[in-house]
């Protein structure tokens, strides 16, 4: 099947067969498709379309283009969630011990920051000791015991998808939904997924500050992981301020870890929290209802047991055994914190997300470059949240810098970010919208 023959058939915007598509696929991994063909193809696609059928083609080729890890034997549901990146968006590190408490098991394979928004990798590489390249009995063994283990990408999962997306990169057409399906749902199935939850993102610290750009990238992805066998549900997430009051990598454990022990009680990192735990049980079929489910998943945090799995994680990964409990002593510490103060009375009315994601870069918390080096202890803590009556002098933020000098330019920054007005402004919910079931096409 000659590779210029499937370029110009989709170039032509004619569906593309899913033997064309896995042909494709196939020379891509085995390295015997030119750069031009490759960008070729991802341009064709971005500009006439791929329908659902293609893009579900497209995803399992990918997937089935290196390991695909199998789970066989198991006692615990498969399951995951994968969001589209955020600030302060330290998810993971409740619901996957959340999770395995509700009897769940959860390989979560995570990555690195991209971009403004934090990488799970990151964070966890704050913790002394914690192996995200551990052996692979090492992991299975922990998911079995343990129910949860984040790690990095284990083997050679979806290595067409490093290629395609290394050519897209460098040809515009990044944003291609059913490009940018295939590529998030290659890697995530290649973990040998029964069910998995989306959080999508949207609004001005997101990669989608459109809701309506959202809703087809979440419709898309639910589509193509159900196509693909593998029950997938989406919930559409604000992200128009920090989503916890932390925004760095040790600073984001330390939030997630008091979140775990009891002490973040009603707050907006909670509420996603339970919402994609509850849409994770549903999905793996341990609960009928979302009702049902929120209230395991609230038991499993209220309880402690979420905390424990969590515990026993860190530690199975190399981990100190009393982490959860002394996680203050642990993590690293900045040695420079700057205090922003609020300018005036007032409520806090919004908050530019993004440029508080790139304040954490510029401290030394993130990468402009693959080979930048992190600091872990860097970032903001104590971010108000947006409708926070504020007296002038009252902190709206701690600052954790490295030197005095960086220090005094993050406090700047954070305080551009932060707008201050006269009224409160209207309250909105955290979770926006769920996504489910199939509908027809995909462009």
């Amino acid at each position: 099947m000659l590779t210029q023959e499937i370029i110009r058939r989709k170039r032509d915007g004619e569906v593309l067969s899913a033997a064309e598509i896995e042909a494709f696929v196939k020379a891509l991994a085995s390295d015997e498709l030119s750069e031009g063909q490759i960008g070729a193809f991802a341009m064709a696609a971005f500009l006439r379309g791929m329908d659902a059928q293609e893009t579900v083609a497209l995803t399992l080729a990918m997937r089935d283009s290196g390991d695909v890890l199998s789970w066989e034997g198991l006692a615990r549901p498969v399951c995951d969630k994968h969001s589209t990146g955020g600030v302060g968006d330290n998810v993971s590190l409740v619901l996957a011990p959340l999770m395995a408490a509700c009897g769940l098991a959860v390989p979560m394979i995570s990555g690195r920051g991209l971009g403004h928004t934090g990488g799970t990798l990151d964070k966890l590489e704050a913790i002394p000791g914690y192996d995200i390249q551990p052996p692979p009995e090492v992991f299975r063994q922990l998911v079995a015991e343990t129910g949860a283990a984040i790690i990095g990408p284990t083997g050679e999962l979806a290595p067409a998808d490093k290629r395609l997306y290394a050519v897209r990169d460098v040809t515009a057409t990044v944003e291609s939904v059913p490009l940018i399906t295939a590529s998030i749902l290659s890697k995530k199935l290649a973990a040998g997924l029964s069910s998995l939850v989306l959080d999508v993102k949207v609004g001005n610290g997101a990669f989608m500050a459109n809701i309506e750009a959202a809703r087809i990238l979440a419709r898309s992805l639910v589509d193509v992981g159900n196509g693909a066998g593998t029950k997938t549900t989406a919930l559409l997430t604000d992200m128009n301020e920090p989503l916890a009051d932390a925004a760095g990598n040790a600073v984001e454990v330390l939030n997630a870890v008091c979140l775990l022990r009891g002490e973040k009680t009603g707050s907006r990192l909670e509420s996603v929290t339970l919402a994609l735990g509850a849409e994770m049980l549903v999905n793996s079929g341990l609960a009928a209802t979302l009702d049902e489910a929120g209230q395991h998943v609230r038991h499993a945090l209220s309880s402690g047991y979420a905390a424990e799995a969590f515990g026993r994680m860190v530690h199975g990964l190399g981990g100190q055994a009393d982490f959860l409990e002394r996680a203050e002593a642990c993590l690293p510490k900045a040695p420079v914190r700057i205090p922003v103060l609020a300018g005036r009375d007032g409520f806090i009315d919004s908050v530019a997300t993004r440029e508080i994601g790139m304040a954490v870069i510029e401290l030394g918390g993130g990468r402009r470059r693959t080979t930048d080096r992190i600091d872990p202890a860097v970032g903001f803590s104590q971010l108000l949240a947006v409708g926070s009556t504020v007296q002038r002098g009252d902190v709206i933020g701690l600052v954790h810098a490295g030197d005095e000098t960086g220090g005094a330019r993050a406090a700047s920054q954070l305080a551009a970010a932060y707008t201050i007005g006269d009224e409160c402004p209207k309250s909105c919910p955290v979770v926006i919208e769920r996504i489910c079931g199939m509908a027809a096409g995909i462009r």
